[in-house]
């Protein structure tokens, strides 16, 4: 039985490779590396340029919000064809490190080494994820030990009853006054209690 695995690899001749560059700038560099490929003809020697990001949801004051989280921050995977010495032609060389916000190729010796194809696997499936996230941090299952971190019942403990991931809202029941109360508690406003 064949395991599965993102639909290409590699186009044939090219390899991926790890390209250093500034924090918070992986998705312009991309663009502007895409940009000059189209511009200068280059679809022969550059491939598919990605930033694997993983969509999330979080919810915050009941309000629904999506963000997508880059999975490497830094870094833009470029597939490319290098010369037969493992180096990259200078015409590309040139044009990716004109590119503002690029660093360099992770390599040695100053040509980039190729991502070995266990993790170009990784990579990919991680870029393919479905669209659909799930609500980021509701990792609350029946019996866990709370706190309560905000609202109310600040600082109150207890013990989660029940988890609506669609909502984003937990059960949790606490002792007020003497008496176990539920409370629909945000999953943001609590916090996990080591029991020891």
């Amino acid at each position: 039985m064949s395991e599965t695995v993102p639909s290409e690899l590699s186009r044939p001749g090219m390899n991926w490779y790890v390209l250093r560059v500034a924090s918070n700038k992986e998705d312009k560099v991309c663009e502007a590396l895409e940009r000059k490929v189209k511009i200068e003809g280059l679809e022969d020697r550059i491939g598919r340029i990605l930033v694997p990001t993983l969509k999330e949801k979080r919810m915050k004051a009941g309000v629904l919000k999506y963000y997508e989280r880059k999975l490497y921050p830094g870094y833009v995977f470029v597939e490319m064809a290098c010369e037969p010495d493992g180096s990259i032609s200078e015409h590309v060389w040139f044009m990716v490190k004109e590119t503002t916000g690029v660093g360099d190729f992770i390599g040695s010796g100053g040509k980039p080494t190729p991502m070995p194809e266990h993790d170009v696997v990784s990579m990919l499936a991680a870029a393919e994820k479905p669209e659909e996230p799930g609500l980021t941090g509701l990792d609350f299952r029946k019996g866990d030990l709370v706190k309560i971190t905000e609202g109310a019942f600040e600082n109150y403990e207890g013990e989660v009853d029940s988890a609506d991931e669609r909502k984003g809202i937990v059960t949790v029941v606490v002792t007020v006054f003497g008496r176990a109360t539920q409370l629909d508690v945000e999953y943001w406003q609590l916090e996990k209690v080591n029991a020891d």
